[in-house]
């Protein structure tokens, strides 16, 4: 059924255009980009490339130059819109040059806005923090929705077939060297932020912080800096100010977006329409019999055949396997029984006290759990937790939580992560054992 119609009205200039602004400088395209996209113009391509690939680079923490070769950028876009789940197998046809299917890439940009609200996300990452801020998640590590209905479309580019397992072992490596050496920084940054907010205590007017931050430390010590953090929060204000319009206005860009869609789903028709048309007319006139019947007949009946034979093959695969089955439960049986009970029922206590501390874990009151960037307060009064997490800088009470609290809470969940993996290592190691055993002069050496 076709949706009803809804014209843009006036208000589309208004809406595309509190849109532009509202996106971060280095992506911020022309009004006219989109409605050029609308059109599928070539020449609008080249410049959505650029734009989703400097919003995704934003996103994902990455840096962002001009300089990057458009077909490296084209390539990222796509593997990134695939990671996220963008499942529309036109885009990853495009060509790599960006010569064509700015339509495309219209669609693209407008599932970003919807699926992971991308503008909310870069106000929220660009945003000036005259704060001393550290980002803190005590939530679950439980896949994303967006993971859940991938698309199976592969990117243009990924790993061969075949990937050298050093290889892999010296990128472990490098990994966890990096991992030390952002450690050993962000502990020395800690270090650093406290005694700024020891030696500034009592300094602060607002009686909730009672110390500087390291921006306003900074602006005590060099006034003339002030003009560039005003200059930002004056920038920052006008992208508010543009994203509120956006949002009173976002109801007309989405019908705007169900007339594009409206117009690709009728060229689709007439596209159909024309190579079903040019099919018939080169098909040869057939006057007294059928014979693509008799071709189709031919070939359902080899079909038929050929699952026939597949379900006897089956059939005797799944009697051998269970035979199988039924030899190795009898031979785990007597291993059993000549090992001793002791050693089972050990597994067996340490296996229950797991499920009982996980178990115990779910059904514990579940706490406020932090995700995102907090500001960090020093707290003198209180000598069991220095330093504690805040939410706002008003004078009304807030909520907040000490760091001793969040550490002691991912102390837990790292114990917890650390028996789980002891649990599957376990089972992987019993699971290589048996393969082993069933292969004749084989020694297997752990490493």
């Amino acid at each position: 059924m076709r949706r009803q119609e809804r014209p843009p009205g006036r208000g589309l200039p208004g809406a595309v255009g509190a849109l532009c602004r509202a996106l971060p400088p280095p992506a911020r395209p022309a009004p006219d980009t989109l409605r050029r996209a609308r059109f599928d113009r070539p020449q609008a391509s080249l410049d959505f490339w650029r734009l989703l690939y400097a919003l995704l680079k934003q996103i994902h923490g990455g840096k962002w130059t001009e300089s990057d070769a458009i077909g490296n950028q084209i390539r990222f876009v796509k593997s990134t819109l695939w990671y996220h789940g963008y499942g529309r197998p036109e885009l990853y046809r495009l060509p790599s040059d960006g010569s064509a299917g700015s339509r495309e890439l219209l669609l693209a940009f407008s599932w970003l806005l919807h699926r992971l609200s991308i503008l909310e996300q870069l106000l929220v990452r660009n945003r000036v923090k005259t704060g001393d801020e550290t980002s803190v998640c005590t939530c679950e590590d439980d896949l994303p929705n967006s993971q859940t209905g991938t698309t199976e479309i592969a990117p243009e580019y990924g790993l061969e077939d075949r990937v050298d397992v050093r290889y892999l072992q010296w990128l472990n490596g490098r990994l966890r060297f990096q991992w030390r050496s952002l450690h050993a920084q962000h502990q020395e940054q800690c270090k650093l932020l406290h005694k700024i907010h020891l030696f500034t205590s009592g300094s602060h007017m607002d009686q909730t912080l009672g110390h500087f931050s390291v921006t306003e430390t900074d602006l005590v010590r060099q006034p003339e800096n002030y003009k560039q953090l005003l200059q930002l929060l004056e920038f920052e204000t006008m992208q508010l100010e543009a994203f509120l319009e956006w949002k009173q206005l976002e109801p007309v860009y989405w019908q705007w977006m169900e007339t594009v869609l409206d117009n690709m789903a009728e060229e689709g028709n007439m596209c159909e329409s024309q190579a079903t048309h040019v099919e018939k007319s080169g098909l040869p006139k057939v006057t007294s019999c059928c014979p693509w019947a008799v071709s189709l007949t031919g070939q359902i009946d080899r079909l038929s055949r050929d699952l026939m034979t597949l379900h006897d093959q089956l059939h005797k695969l799944v009697t051998h396997r269970k035979a199988a089955w039924c030899e190795k439960v009898k031979t785990r049986e007597e291993e059993l029984q000549k090992e001793g009970f002791s050693a089972t029922a050990r597994k067996v206590r340490e296996s229950v006290e797991l499920k009982l501390l996980n178990l115990t874990h779910l059904c514990a009151p579940k706490k406020q759990q932090l995700h995102g960037s907090c500001r960090l307060v020093f707290r003198s009064k209180h000598p069991a937790s220095k330093m504690g997490f805040g939410r706002s800088v008003s004078k009304e009470p807030v909520s907040a939580v000490s760091a001793t609290e969040v550490i002691r809470e991912l102390q837990m969940r790292e114990a917890s992560l650390e028996r789980e993996l002891k649990q599957l290592q376990e089972e992987c190691r019993q699971r290589l054992d048996e393969i082993a055993a069933g292969l004749d002069g084989v020694i297997c050496i752990s490493p």
